[in-house]
């Protein structure tokens, strides 16, 4: 059984995933094969050009889902709420076909044939997933943990995985005591008296994960019984492992100097840091070209709100790629005299935002200007959010490992903004060191298209900053 996972990705929805595919694919065949035998007496030929077009199908259907958060584990809608997803990812698969198909003639699938496909899609898309929600889908690959320890390092994973939806993959049949955990309060969590070798025990009851959460392990450990679940493919991690692979997030008060160590050290490759200027530089302009309309439409509003003269675009003093100070550029969704009284963070309710910067920062067409913090090489696409200096100066000197995030260029958008509701003091620049640690740890080309994709979620429905 594989009990590593891809970020997000898990057992239930890669099923999701795989179960799409073949929908999609057995959609498109039947429409190949039984439709084209009303219009035309000769069967279709199943050739190059018929595996292009299924591509063509299929791809952006499934980029659409991912995009729209039907494949976010942690995603709470109801029914209703997965249709309406369903709809708009059909909706946006059939522009982006649309679009292809313009560039690129070979792939234009009969017009007779498209919009029977799409709505055949739709239709049975939802039909399934009603069919995987009432039969609990997510339970699926669902593991069985037990707990050595039950002191302070045991607690970290009812600190950091309170939700049910949290333990999603897990069950946490209970702990066994370890001699030396401190003391803390009782949990709902049951203790395990073990009558019998841990071996056994764990063979008996089908646990398939040992997670270590001793205070002291010196002594303490029952290494033998350890090593023989291990021989028996019982998989054994660390409490803070086992957080960081089940949350996404990095458990900042408990890791040492060796992560700054051995972690997210800045690349001096010339030719990657070109590469990867002119990757986010590609993306930018195909942006631009796209949403040119809304930069316009932004522009107008503001215009039109606050007066002729008004000013459209705001710029700060925002810190980069090791320290190094930078200007940034947004649409001004707040008043002239936002700042009258000094710096300030911005706040999730903040009385100094504009009817029309409501709407800018709701879909982050403030942050198109941004655009040109990218070409410049500023910014990339996915990092860390850029903090102004005063508040990065606070945070690090009040919290561990901070200064770390500065040690990749910042982002557009993140791991944390995918995973982090909307924060704006210490606690929650905390929380989303977590997630940002995580991203440096393990940010490769498909971690940063995974977070491109899921941002288009918090776009579309107007969720997070």
């Amino acid at each position: 059984m594989a009990h590593s996972r891809f970020h997000d990705l898990n057992l239930s929805n890669a099923t999701l995933i795989i179960t799409d595919i073949v929908i999609l694919s057995g959609i498109y065949f039947f429409a190949s094969y039984y439709l084209s035998g009303i219009y035309s007496s000769a069967p279709p030929a199943f050739d190059l050009r018929t595996f292009a077009h299924l591509f063509c199908f299929t791809l952006p259907i499934q980029l659409t889902l991912l995009a729209v958060g039907l494949y976010n584990e942690k995603l709470r809608e109801n029914f209703r709420g997965i249709t309406l997803r369903i709809t708009v990812a059909i909706v946006l698969a059939y522009l982006l076909t649309f679009t292809l198909t313009l560039l690129i003639p070979y792939l234009t699938l009969p017009g007779w044939t498209k919009p029977i496909l799409y709505l055949f899609a739709l239709l049975v898309l939802v039909t399934a997933r009603y069919i995987a929600i009432t039969n609990n889908y997510e339970q699926l690959g669902r593991r069985r943990v037990i707990l050595l320890g039950h002191g302070n390092r045991a607690q970290l994973i009812n600190t950091s995985m309170r939700r049910k939806a949290d333990r999603v993959h897990f069950d946490l049949v209970g702990y066994i005591d370890i001699p030396g955990d401190l003391a803390i309060e009782e949990t709902n969590l049951p203790r395990i008296t073990l009558t019998q070798p841990l071996e056994d025990y764990v063979r008996q009851e089908n646990i398939d994960e040992i997670v270590i959460a001793v205070d002291e392990r010196r002594g303490t450990l029952p290494t033998d019984s350890l090593f023989k679940c291990k021989i028996q493919h019982i998989l054994i991690t660390d409490v803070i492992d086992f957080i960081e692979r089940e949350t996404g997030q990095i458990a900042v008060n408990h890791i040492t100097p060796s992560f700054v160590i051995y972690n997210g050290h800045p690349s001096k490759n010339k030719l990657k840091a070109f590469l990867s200027w002119l990757f986010n530089s590609l993306i930018a302009m195909i942006i631009l070209f796209v949403s040119w309309p809304l930069i316009i439409a932004a522009f107008i509003a503001i215009k039109i709100e606050d007066g002729l003269f008004s000013p459209v675009l705001y710029s700060q003093q925002r810190v980069g790629l090791q320290g190094r100070l930078f200007s940034i550029y947004k649409f001004r969704s707040m008043r002239v005299d936002a700042e009258r009284n000094g710096a300030q963070m911005a706040a999730k309710v903040d009385a100094r935002i504009t009817r029309v910067g409501a709407v800018l920062r709701k879909y982050r067409i403030d942050e198109l200007p941004q655009l040109f913090n990218v070409l410049r090489g500023d910014m990339c696409f996915v990092g860390p959010r850029p903090e102004r200096p005063q508040f990065s100066d606070q945070f690090a000197q009040d919290i561990p490992f901070y200064a770390h995030r500065n040690d990749v260029k910042p982002g557009l958008t993140g791991w944390a903004q995918l995973k982090y509701p909307y924060g704006d003091g210490l606690e929650d620049a905390i929380e989303k060191l977590k997630f940002d640690l995580y991203y440096i740890k393990h940010r490769s080309l498909r971690l940063d298209l995974l977070i491109l994709i899921r941002t288009s979620e918090i776009v579309l429905f107007g969720k997070g900053r």
